[in-house]
């Protein structure tokens, strides 16, 4: 049975923040954000230190009120509500588990606090421990965990009062590189078999884009751009968005020639052949954004005249699984270049000191006016 047009709209609004404001003393931690997060949906606020992704998620749990502005979470408006009257849970990146008190019994203590009686407790505790595969370490207190157990205890203390939605802050920050790209997917699998909403805080990007289905990159209390992890890394609509999401190389140019399905862009170095048309006139300044990976190094000049441009690598970083290249151009710009490993040794081996030509397809890049 398909949901009705009323409740399907319900879902796709489950949580409505709406022209949410919050003032210090003159200071918009967060300036006039509005953002609709769909049930089920995991959510990432992402950006740098000070830019008011915790102020916002610190609204939603109660700990700060807007100074203007609604949130509403399944049509119930949260204004007033002090924080443990609020149908969510938050889990904070220190875990803050209860040093004195097993797994089971950290597990249990909000459901205890609630007045829930004993066999309840009971199984849904059990029920948790075997949702985040902790059965055989109920008895343990929390410093004979890892940094990867103890987090999974935090996150099943924070489901088992089966709140409508979670709240993450850098829920991984604690762990090392390794056990947090482990822990990442682990997340997602548990929060997505309980179906909660979810809405975490990171300035990691990798952790935005790995964990989840949307992302809004911040800066200054406003969103620069709402969209998948795809949408953001392939179509950024601005060079801070463009310059935040992984490595990128951002070229000064003038829009040379505007058609409907093809601009062409002079640069210093070069001239970028764009496959697609934009909105703009002749002779404006514009930035052209190209990811290091689609770019293409070789010893000899491509057949086209655009997207080439000949260079000297300057420098090299190994990482394994691909190479990363600098290459120095003309006017002394540097080229960032990554390219894939694809076999174990190569006869004509790029090194340093290598003049080569630097080359991309018509779709390469992507053209930003702001």
């Amino acid at each position: 049975m398909s949901p009705s047009p009323a409740s399907a709209s319900t879902d796709a609004q489950f949580l409505q923040i709406q022209d949410v404001v919050k003032d210090f003393s003159g200071y918009k931690a967060v300036n006039h954000v509005s953002l609709d997060i769909a049930k089920g949906e995991i959510f990432a606020l992402l950006g740098s230190s000070g830019c008011g992704k915790t102020t916002l998620l610190r609204m939603l749990a109660g700990f700060e009120t807007p100074t203007s502005g609604r949130i509403i979470l399944n049509g119930q408006d949260l204004a007033g509500l002090p924080p443990y009257e609020r149908p969510l849970n938050m889990m904070f990146q220190s875990y803050a588990l209860f040093p004195h008190l097993t797994v089971w019994d950290n597990i249990a203590f909000g459901l205890r606090r609630d007045g829930l009686p004993k066999d309840e407790v009971a199984a849904r505790v059990d029920a948790m421990l075997k949702l985040v595969q902790l059965g055989k370490f109920a008895k343990r207190k929390p410093h004979q965990l890892s940094g990867g157990q103890q987090q999974r205890v935090a996150l099943a203390r924070s489901l088992a009062k089966q709140p409508q939605m979670l709240l993450l802050d850098e829920p991984l920050g604690a762990l090392d590189k390794k056990l947090r790209e482990q822990t990442q997917i682990e997340l997602v699998n548990i929060i997505e078999q309980v179906g909660v909403t979810c809405v975490m805080v990171t300035h990691d990007q990798e952790e935005a884009m790995t964990m989840a289905s949307r992302v809004a990159v911040m800066s200054e209390g406003r969103f620069l751009q709402v969209g998948s992890p795809s949408e953001i890394y392939e179509t950024p609509q601005t060079r801070f968005v463009a310059d935040f999401i992984g490595n990128v190389n951002l070229m000064e140019g003038t829009l040379d020639e505007d058609y409907a399905d093809h601009v062409i862009i002079g640069c210093e170095d070069c001239k970028h052949f764009v496959g697609h048309g934009i909105t703009g006139t002749e002779g404006m300044p514009v930035t052209v954004a190209l990811r290091p990976e689609k770019i293409h190094l070789s010893r000899h000049k491509p057949a086209d005249d655009f997207n080439a441009v000949q260079g000297t690598i300057e420098e090299m970083s190994y990482f394994g699984s691909f190479t990363v290249y600098r290459v120095k151009l003309a006017s002394g710009a540097m080229l960032k270049v990554s390219q894939a490993n694809t076999v174990r040794q190569r006869d004509d081996e790029l090194t340093w000191g290598d003049t080569v030509w630097a080359h991309w397809s018509r779709s390469a890049h992507v053209v930003l006016t702001q």
